[in-house]
């Protein structure tokens, strides 16, 4: 986790010009510059005040062909090893990690929802998973809800369930209650080398609301701040719909059937600006 840091400071260092080489393409993969995404285009004047790197599963060459033609699935983007050198190995390193431990924490949800443990991971389900990590570098400006400007808006993560490491600066707040009028905003205080775990709106979907999906944003304070996320979503056609165990006449689905690819497209549209 702090080599990941480290090499994630150094990928933002860089100059804007040598950032935009890898500029995220249309599978999702590379940066993406400050204010290209609003997650709250209700409540905010402006994009968002980050900047940020995707990194998905490293397609091997033999998958390229069945794969590509999926919007989400393809080659990753990587700065130039001169100038970065180790920052590819040290992504891939931490890709890997990562994803072994949230596959542990999607079984433990399976076992809470009454489930075989490895029911997230049977075939078209979770087991080939839109995995990314997500980098990114918060500006040192001081964030002005009122104004509607924001480190990031009040959203929730689309997906099973995101695994946040955070460097110990303030600025993440989560509100319990997203029903609520008006919404209380709690701050979540760091933990060094813990995970803040979100869970998302696949899963919200999956369970019918058992399990609901955490609103959060970012309130800059003026100091700069990094984060790693690591988004592990079910593949991309899997159908996601209400568990057999979590309804009935009493208690019917609350959501309609869905393709887990389908619905992160069309969230996507709502918050990047292209």
């Amino acid at each position: 986790m702090e080599k990941v840091f480290a090499q994630s400071k150094k990928f933002f260092s860089l100059s804007t010009e040598e950032k935009m080489k890898v500029f995220r393409d249309k599978k999702n993969r590379g940066y993406t510059p400050f204010l290209d995404e609003t997650l709250d285009p209700s409540q905010q004047t402006k994009g968002d005040c980050k900047e940020g790197f995707y990194i998905g599963p490293e397609m091997k060459e033999e998958e390229t062909e069945v794969w590509s033609p999926k919007p989400f699935h393809g080659p990753n983007q990587w700065p130039s090893e001169d100038l970065l050198p180790g920052w590819r190995e040290t992504m891939e390193k931490y890709h890997e990690q990562v994803l072994r431990a949230g596959r542990k924490i999607i079984r433990l949800l399976a076992l809470a929802l009454n489930l075989e443990m490895t029911y997230f991971e049977k075939p078209g389900v979770m087991d080939s998973p839109m995995a990314y990590i997500r980098l990114l570098h918060y500006s040192g400006e001081v964030s002005i809800p009122e104004k509607g400007i924001y480190g990031a808006g009040a959203h929730s993560d689309y997906g099973m369930i995101t695994l946040l490491a955070t460097d110990g600066v303030p600025g993440l707040q989560i509100c319990r209650d997203k029903d609520a009028s008006p919404q209380v905003w709690e701050d979540v205080q760091p933990v060094p080398g813990a995970f803040v775990v979100n869970l998302g709106d696949m899963l919200e979907r999956w369970s019918n609301g058992l399990f609901r999906s955490t609103l959060h944003r970012v309130i800059l304070t003026g100091e700069e701040r990094y984060s790693i996320a690591f988004f592990l979503d079910p593949n991309f056609d899997c159908l996601v719909e209400c568990l057999p165990a979590c309804c009935s006449l009493s208690n019917p689905p609350k959501y309609p059937p869905i393709t887990s690819g389908h619905y992160l497209i069309e969230r996507y549209k709502l918050s990047y600006k292209n």
